[in-house]
């Protein structure tokens, strides 16, 4: 049987090496990786590539785009999008684009060999597993990986529950020392005027902090894509936060194999400036792991960012956790 050429396409080392793993052993392959939508995009007209395995969050050229290019320049080759945005809407989308299949992230092998074989790509009866080298992944990368697939579950149910498609970053993971994370809030909080919501959770000897942050122009709007008018701004903030919050850590908890307690949803500095947050909540932001995700609602002008900061002590316990998907 003559190799298949599959291109891996994902801005995430360890995305990539997980569908490396879930590859059947059996499948004869010519693989090739790819760490961005430009990079596949010349790779694909080279020419010889017959199947792409497919992202769609990545920083030059995201996997609507890359898949609108094929369509427009008739480039061949079956492409199956591997992500974790599962909104119906992000399905559909690159469904209408082109593509053959969507499977959610971390793609399940058994659902991957399924899928293969349901489009005739493989025989059914190839052997499961195969260990493919696919190098070393750091940190920083597993678990922004984690934290996207986490948010991608946080954003389907948001979009369900509003009515709306959520626009989904590239979610930022960094360790920030006390100044440092000052900026970082300062740069989260572009208005003058802003509400956030903190909500506290441990869990595994892991513990943080999630800081949900609005901004005043954008809370009304917020509160009638909830259709909530009938009860006040507060209580509709605080529904929200718990629900994103919520979605999100349970995404976490579920791939690293731990429970998370929350504590109850806190309005902190209501109408607030960013400085006035940052005085009243400093002495609990020494150096942390911080986690930045910037939503976006299309259609609307709404941003809200969610800041997830994890304690230091905390981070050697999350790497022990991450071993198994780093190792």
């Amino acid at each position: 049987m003559p190799a298949v050429s599959l291109l891996i396409c994902d801005d995430s080392n360890l995305a990539r090496k997980q569908l490396l793993r879930a590859l059947p052993a059996a499948w004869p392959l010519d693989i090739h990786q790819a760490a961005g939508g430009r990079e596949a995009l010349a790779r694909i007209r080279q020419g010889g590539i017959d199947i792409l395995l497919l992202d769609l969050t990545m920083p030059d050229m995201d996997g609507y785009q890359l898949l609108a290019e094929l369509r427009a320049d008739s480039l061949e080759c079956k492409v199956i999008v591997v992500s974790a945005d599962i909104q119906d809407e992000a399905v559909r989308r690159v469904l209408e684009l082109g593509a053959v299949a969507f499977i959610r992230k971390p793609a399940d092998p058994v659902h991957l060999q399924q899928t293969l074989a349901s489009l005739g790509l493989i025989d059914g009866e190839l052997s499961m597993l195969g260990i493919r080298e696919s190098g070393e992944v750091e940190f920083r990368d597993a678990f922004r990986e984690v934290v996207n697939i986490a948010m991608g579950r946080a954003a389907a149910l948001l979009a369900k529950v509003l009515g709306v498609f959520v626009q989904l970053p590239i979610p930022n993971v960094n360790v920030l020392e006390v100044g440092e994370l000052h900026m970082a809030l300062a740069d989260a909080g572009q208005s003058n005027r802003l509400t956030a919501v903190c909500q506290g959770y441990i869990g595994g000897g892991i513990a943080g902090e999630a800081l949900l942050i609005f901004h005043d122009s954008e809370v009304a709007e917020m509160a009638r894509l909830m259709r909530t008018t009938e009860y006040r701004e507060p209580e509709m903030l605080l529904d929200l936060s718990s629900l994103l919050i919520s979605a999100c850590l349970s995404g976490i908890a579920e791939q690293i194999d731990v429970v998370f307690s929350q504590g109850h949803p806190q309005v902190l500095g209501q109408h607030a400036s960013i400085n006035e947050l940052i005085r009243l909540n400093q002495q609990r932001w020494e150096s942390t792991l911080a986690v930045e995700i910037s939503y976006s609602l299309e259609g609307h002008d709404v941003h809200f960012d969610l800041l997830l900061l994890f304690t230091e002590d905390s981070v050697e316990l999350l790497s022990r956790k991450l071993a198994y998907l780093m190792s």
